[in-house]
């Protein structure tokens, strides 16, 4: 009698471990989307800010049609900030009518890489290029 409850507590130890593995693999999974999904909403909202700038006249600040008008495109001109709890994010202006944003996450991967969201906008056609390292 006293070998078979040794046998169920050893078992019982080694599934509560298992469910315990499980667990905190699922807790990571679940961070890194979250903070994926903060990342990419963040730069739409830059992107749309950017969008906002765009269009603005020349005359009232903006870029008239041209992401490199008015000495290019910034956060400061659009008022956001290049951090913010989800990570940081940068900000490239390729030519008149393309930029990039780039989101780096506060959550790290198993791999020891940040997660990163990119967007790339072109206003000739209002379209939009999304990428992430999560999958």
């Amino acid at each position: 009698m006293g070998q078979t409850q040794i046998l169920l507590i050893v078992l019982s130890v080694i599934i509560v471990g298992v469910a315990v593995a499980v667990g905190i693999d699922q807790f990571q999974e679940n961070a890194l989307t979250s903070n994926r999904d903060a990342v990419a909403a963040d730069c739409q909202r830059i992107i749309s800010q950017s969008m906002q700038w765009f269009r603005k006249p020349l005359s009232l600040g903006g870029g008239g049609k041209d992401f490199t008008a008015n000495g290019g495109l910034t956060f400061a001109k659009i008022g956001v900030d290049t951090i913010n709890e989800n990570g940081g994010f940068g900000l490239t202006v390729t030519d008149a009518d393309h930029i990039t944003i780039v989101g780096t996450g506060a959550e790290t991967k198993q791999d020891g890489n940040a997660v990163q969201v990119t967007i790339v906008y072109e206003a000739s056609t209002n379209s939009f290029t999304y990428s992430d390292n999560v999958n």
